[in-house]
């Protein structure tokens, strides 16, 4: 499953994140991971919940974040919750196209390895142009 939690800035899309990432950590069978550009969750979510900060991993585009989600799952099968803060602004590209294509794979990638994503993006919901992108909401 791939939800998508878009909103502009204040319309709470981080408090609903941060709801979501604690239920997860209370209910989940295996880990919850959470996924931000910055330092800006740390006292936010449980210490059960493996925060990792992309600045630190020079995460700019969504090959880059394919390839690190892979090997998050290649080195721990026992994930059940990857939460993306921020996605859009880890993204050099930005386009309509390339996000959906990248939650087309995440999509893809969440049915074969049985792992629930939830992305947070800053942005207005009517102005999600690509159908594709709309589905995950």
């Amino acid at each position: 499953m791939v939800k998508v939690i878009m909103g502009l800035k204040g319309s709470g899309k981080t408090k609903t994140l941060v709801e979501l990432i604690r239920q997860a950590a209370e209910e989940a069978h295996g880990n919850v991971v959470c996924i931000e550009k910055d330092k800006n969750l740390t006292y936010d979510i449980p210490y059960t919940v493996r925060l990792i900060h992309a600045s630190e991993y020079s995460i700019n585009s969504a090959a880059l974040l394919r390839g690190f989600i892979s090997g998050l799952h290649a080195g721990n099968y026992d994930i059940t919750h990857v939460f993306i803060d921020n996605f859009l602004k880890m993204l050099e590209d930005r386009s309509s196209a390339a996000v959906a294509d990248f939650l087309e794979w995440l999509d893809k990638f969440s049915n074969a390895n049985k792992v629930d994503f939830v992305v947070s993006c800053s942005a207005d919901p009517n102005t999600a142009e690509d159908e594709r992108i709309r589905k995950f909401f």
